[in-house]
């Protein structure tokens, strides 16, 4: 979601948003912030009661239900991990299908940025952690557990620290987010799947045939869909492949391109109406029953002394921060794009850093790689938090440095001078706004003609005879 490219050929890194992409940044960037909050209370609390009462989190997340006859005899942990985070993956599929065909990807010299940045900031995570554990000796299965970012956990902590992004760096953030997700995905769908099952795969892909055929017919009802979407992720499960792909393979086929008697499309309507589930209900409930670690000293400095663990830490503080800058910095360089004149670059290591924050698929991914061994896929999740949060705590830092330039420019495009809904920004060539604001001001001056005219005359009256 950076900014479109101005036609001329000084184009602009992180420059200003187009109005409509704005308001749509602003309504999803103002959902994930309050889900990142629910998030950050979810992982918390999970972290207590597996650290106060281990016994009853490891009952509770351990209990099964479910249809054995159907394969689905889940542990509320899988339930959350396997059926839940579909409802996220959909909402990630509805969001990278808008960028394709609505949003700024679909022009690739704006599209460049982001995905350049988005692949060095899961590439060079990868590459530090096959570095740690070739030096040590360790397990290369965890590499894909530090390329994700968490753009819920990351928003909650910008709400927590209280920092006033301007909207081109929040849509840089989140656009890094949803390039990530792909490629998230698609490490899920190559690297993680187990034994297939072709009849339930066969059974998968026709379910998604009958759901796009139905869309493409103009079929609408919840009741046909919901069922249909059912037994899409209840075959994809069974199939071998990771539920979740049937969330994001739904999410794509929606139409996302608005026709002219349409004010929102399907997918931005249906995003509207699941994105709160998802980021409110979804991925706490996973972060609940998936960052109940137990936390000692000794786990804690096996973090930081076993290659895997260790991997996972430096690839989400160092590879993620270092990743993301070089790539935009060498897309910048070499498309021969200027950074807005507004911001500097220590304010694009600045969101990389924070872009380390790498909670909920990274977790997701952790579970996948170590599956053989619990022991194991405790400590990367204990590694997962703490690097997340040393991740935090650093770009917390570098951003609030820089909050008074944030605010001052978050003001600026916030400011609405005459009232008409608009930022004033976006209306500066505009003829009508300036006879507006003439007329506000013409209108100031009069009232305050008329009250030096009372002034003056209540001061001849003092001034009089006694």
């Amino acid at each position: 979601m950076a900014a479109p490219a101005p036609s001329n050929n000084n184009r602009k890194v992180l420059g200003r948003l187009s109005l409509p992409e704005r308001n749509f940044v602003a309504n999803a960037l103002r959902t994930e912030t309050v889900g990142g909050v629910l998030l950050l209370v979810a992982a918390v609390t999970a972290l207590i009661w597996a650290n106060t009462a281990g016994g009853s989190y490891a009952s509770v997340s351990g209990f099964h239900l479910g249809p054995g006859a159907l394969g689905l005899d889940l542990s509320l942990q899988h339930w959350a991990a396997d059926g839940l985070l579909a409802v996220f993956f959909f909402v990630a599929g509805i969001e990278l299908k808008r960028e394709l065909v609505a949003g700024d990807l679909r022009d690739p010299k704006a599209a460049a940025l982001p995905v350049v940045a988005a692949l060095c900031g899961m590439a060079v995570p990868a590459l530090v952690y096959v570095l740690v554990n070739t030096v040590g000796g360790g397990s290369m299965d965890g590499w894909a557990v530090p390329t994700a970012t968490d753009i819920a956990f990351a928003l909650a902590v910008l709400a927590v620290i209280g920092t006033s992004l301007p909207s081109a760096l929040r849509a840089f953030l989140l656009t890094l987010a949803v390039v990530d997700d792909l490629f998230a995905i698609l490490i899920i769908a190559v690297f993680f799947t187990s034994d297939l099952n072709f009849a339930a795969l066969g059974g998968a892909v026709l379910g998604l045939a009958v759901f796009w055929l139905l869309l493409r017919k103009g079929v609408r009802g919840w009741y046909v869909y919901v069922p249909l979407a059912l037994v899409i992720w209840g075959l994809m499960y069974n199939s071998g492949i990771h539920s979740t792909i049937a969330g994001v393979a739904m999410g794509l086929m929606l139409r996302c391109s608005r026709r002219e008697d349409e004010e929102h499309s399907p997918g931005e309507h249906i995003e509207h109406l699941v994105r709160p589930l998802s980021a409110g209900l979804a991925v706490p409930l996973f972060a609940l029953f998936s960052a109940g670690v137990v936390v000692s000293g000794g786990a804690l400095g096996d973090v930081f002394s076993k290659p895997e663990t260790l991997g996972v830490v430096l690839g989400l503080v160092v590879g993620k921060a270092v990743g993301i800058f070089g790539g935009t910095w060498l897309a910048a360089r070499f498309t021969k794009a200027e950074l807005n004149d507004e911001l500097a670059w220590p304010d694009v290591f600045a969101v990389a850093s924070l872009a380390g924050i790498g909670f909920t698929v990274s977790l997701l991914i952790g579970e996948l790689a170590f599956t053989e061994d619990p022991l194991l896929t405790d400590e990367i999740k204990a590694a997962v938090l703490m690097g997340s949060l040393i991740a935090a705590v650093l770009s917390g830092i570098l951003l609030k440095v820089r909050n008074a330039r944030y605010r001052a420019l978050y003001d600026a495009e916030e400011r609405d001078d005459d009232l008409d809904g608009i930022p004033d920004v976006y209306e500066q060539d505009k003829p009508e706004y300036h006879l507006r604001m003439a007329a506000i001001y013409e209108k100031k001056a009069a009232e305050h003609r008329r009250l030096a005219e009372v002034s003056a005359g209540a001061r001849a009256d003092d001034d009089g005879p006694a």
